[in-house]
Formats: structure tokens, sequence, C-alpha cells
């Protein structure tokens, strides 16, 4: 039987057995995806705007629009994504933030070095193909980053059931389940 807890908005929820943590995943997936899509607008707008307006090399651009990327969606995650986690060490965040996103930044912007000047693949589509790829591989890295060590999940609360234990545990599932 799967065990019930309280979240820290007061709902109830099944732990352990049954799709609820399943739920709570794709959610988390939505939201970090929402901020994520977003954030690769921004990067590949100020990377072409960057491109366009000076006349930086192509790896330089691209590093300064996942600089602006960056602090784009840290906003957008703490504030968001992760925003019922733990907020009490925002310097110890950051920094993990900001260590996690210099490689990210590395992953990315590598795999637009070797497309450009290893393989001298440097038109502006193939930069731009390069530089969409070298975002997703990114993505991967800092989303399990992000959730494993950035934005740590607060301990949940448990409340104790009244009335008997799993006896009320499984009434109380059954209430919620139609």
């Amino acid at each position: 039987m799967a065990e019930l807890t309280h979240s820290t908005d007061g709902s109830l929820w099944a732990m352990g057995q049954g799709s609820s943590g399943l739920r709570r995943l794709f959610r988390e997936v939505a939201k970090f995806g929402a901020v994520g899509g977003a954030g690769v607008l921004v990067n590949l707008g100020v990377f072409n705007l960057v491109r366009q307006a000076t006349d930086l090399q192509v790896v330089r651009a691209s590093v300064i629009a996942t600089v602006v990327a960056i602090v784009f969606n840290y906003v957008g995650f703490r504030y968001f994504t992760y925003r019922d986690r733990d907020k009490s060490r925002r310097t110890r965040e950051m920094s993990l933030f900001l260590l996690f996103s210099v490689i990210g930044l590395v992953i990315e912007n590598g795999l637009l070095y070797t497309a450009t000047y290893g393989f001298g693949w440097d038109s502006s589509l193939q930069s731009n193909i390069f530089k969409f790829l070298g975002i997703g591989i990114a993505t991967l890295f800092r989303f399990w980053s992000y959730r494993t060590w950035v934005f740590r999940a607060l301990p949940v609360r448990e409340e104790p059931v009244a009335g008997g234990g799993a006896t009320a545990a499984g009434e109380r599932l059954r209430q919620r389940v139609p």
C-alpha cells in the first residue's frame, strides 16, 4: 500500500506507489521546458543579433548569448520552475547554478567551436544548427544538475494520520482516488 504524506501546500498525495511521483516529474519537466524554451529563444535571438550587429567571431557571440540566457533562466527557474524549493541558502544555490551553467556553456559552445573551427561549418545556418544542438545537449546536463544539486527539494513534512495508521491512511487514499 502507498504511504501517504502531505505536501508543503497541504494537499494529500501518495508516495512510493502509483503515478503521483511521475506526475510531479512531468510537471517539473514541463516547467523546466517552458523556461528553457524561452531561454533558447533568448539565446538564439541574442546570438543572431550579436552576429549581425558586430564583427565578433561566432563562438564569442555565442558565449555572450549563453551568458544572457543563463541570467534569464536563473530568474525563470528560481521564481517559476523551482519556486517551492529550498531558498535558505541563496549563496550556495547561486554558486552551484553558476558552476553548472558554466559547464553547460562549455558543452554548448564546445560543440559550436568544433563544428566551426574543426570542420569549417561556419555559415549562418550551420552556426545556428550547431548552436541549437549544443543547447540541447547542455540542457540535458543542466536539468539533471539543477534539480539534483542547485534547487534541492525541501524535506516532505509528514503529518500523523489520526486513528490507526495504515487503516486510516488507506481510507484517506480511497477518499482522494475516485
